[in-house]
């Protein structure tokens, strides 16, 4: 289920804990804050060292701009569920580069970042392990040649099957799951992409097959996907802790540190 609340206020100063049935996605667009400069620099403000030279990395301005964007995003996003501000955030990662809340008392708080050029999301929710992912649909891809290459054999199959114009569609539906899905183990591409499968033929429903060297709760997990535009499509992947109920989904577009009204976002 996917929901879009109605306008609220969001007030730092008083986080609000997530639902523990419910995952939070929030959205941004970075090329809309082109030439803001003084609220760019108040997202530099939030990065720690680490973060900004890597910032400063990136070889093109659009990069530039996405990385900032994007974990300002992250970091004004936590400061709604925990009463940390932006910049007082701290993260580990994992052997394969996943980054985690480290703070004392809020470990428990579980988001993952995705970002393309057009958008930026941040998903955030308690206790499940969680992946995001989005993707702009309308660069240039060779989507056939990808699919051969890291799609599972029934994925494929399924792909030449659909008439050639809704081909791409299927593409980046499959691809956005299966990197949802990485992100949520937190192995990265330690897991073989051809190596599971999802068939979202089902109707409503989206469901996951692994086989060797994977193993997995296939019944744990929860799939949501999306397009929040004509131009990208999002997905998410999240594994149900024991005895959870399906969660409910709820999307909100913000600009970080401006918008303290969360707008009301239909995600249809």
């Amino acid at each position: 289920m996917i929901e879009s609340k109605s306008p609220q206020t969001c007030n730092h100063g008083v986080p609000t804990p997530v639902d523990e049935s419910e995952v939070h996605l929030w959205f941004a667009e970075p090329e809309a804050l082109v030439g803001e400069q003084a609220l760019l620099d108040s997202y530099r403000q939030l990065l720690c060292p680490e973060e900004a030279a890597q910032q400063q990395r990136f070889m093109f301005e659009r990069h530039r701009l996405q990385y900032l964007v994007s974990h300002a995003l992250v970091r004004t996003t936590l400061s709604r569920y925990g009463a940390l501000d932006p910049q007082d955030w701290t993260f580990r990662k994992n052997d394969h580069g996943r980054p985690d809340v480290d703070n004392a008392g809020y470990q428990q708080l579980i988001f993952n970042l995705s970002h393309t050029d057009g958008l930026v999301v941040c998903a955030v929710t308690t206790r499940h392990a969680l992946g995001v992912d989005v993707e702009d649909r309308q660069r240039n891809t060779r989507t056939a040649e990808i699919a051969d290459r890291f799609f599972s054999p029934s994925e494929v199959s399924a792909l030449r099957r659909l008439p050639q114009r809704e081909q791409r569609e299927r593409f980046f539906l499959l691809w956005t799951l299966k990197e949802a899905y990485i992100k949520a183990r937190g192995l990265g591409l330690a897991l073989p992409l051809d190596k599971f499968s999802f068939d979202v033929d089902g109707g409503d429903s989206i469901t996951i097959a692994v086989e060797p060297p994977i193993v997995d709760d296939v019944d744990a997990w929860q799939f949501f996907s999306f397009c929040p535009n004509g131009r990208h499509r999002c997905s998410l992947a999240v594994k149900l802790v024991a005895a959870s109920r399906p969660l409910r989904l709820v999307a909100r577009q913000i600009v970080p540190l401006r918008d303290e009204t969360c707008r009301a976002f239909d995600p249809f």
